[in-house]
């Protein structure tokens, strides 16, 4: 493999990753001193569902691409306008909202963008040439 289909490989991936840790780390708002020690757990848990939904999709886009492309574009895009509103509900401020998309979903979108020119790239190098 190449050296730029290499990178453009792991690069998608490496960010996925990194996304879901980040969106990981709001499951740690469920720990609060009013619920016992297994509520707590118990609500970590819920809270950890998106990013499990998410690892379901990276193990998707892992093996086609394509596909995971597609869902993490579709996803990115989707989501966006409902956590945009959410934030902006919270902090009256369009500036903070938009940094807050900037930093959630917009790196789904470019994941997936990733994902299908990983694809393209990887089915433009297997295809034989064209002679004629």
């Amino acid at each position: 493999m190449k050296k730029n289909i290499k990178v453009l490989h792991w690069t998608p991936r490496i960010i996925c990753i990194l996304v879901i840790l980040l969106i990981s780390l709001f499951a740690f708002d469920s720990f609060v001193p009013s619920l016992s020690f297994w509520q707590q757990i118990g609500a970590f848990h819920i809270h950890l569902i998106p990013s499990f939904v998410l690892l379901a999709f990276l193990i998707i886009a892992w093996k086609w691409e394509l596909i995971g492309g597609i869902i993490f574009t579709i996803i990115g895009i989707a989501f966006s306008p409902f956590i945009f509103l959410h934030n902006f509900r919270m902090n009256h401020s369009f500036w903070m909202s938009i940094g807050i998309i900037m930093m959630i979903t917009v790196p789904f979108i470019i994941v997936g963008i990733l994902f299908i020119v990983s694809h393209l790239e990887k089915r433009k190098q297997s295809s034989p040439p064209d002679i004629g």
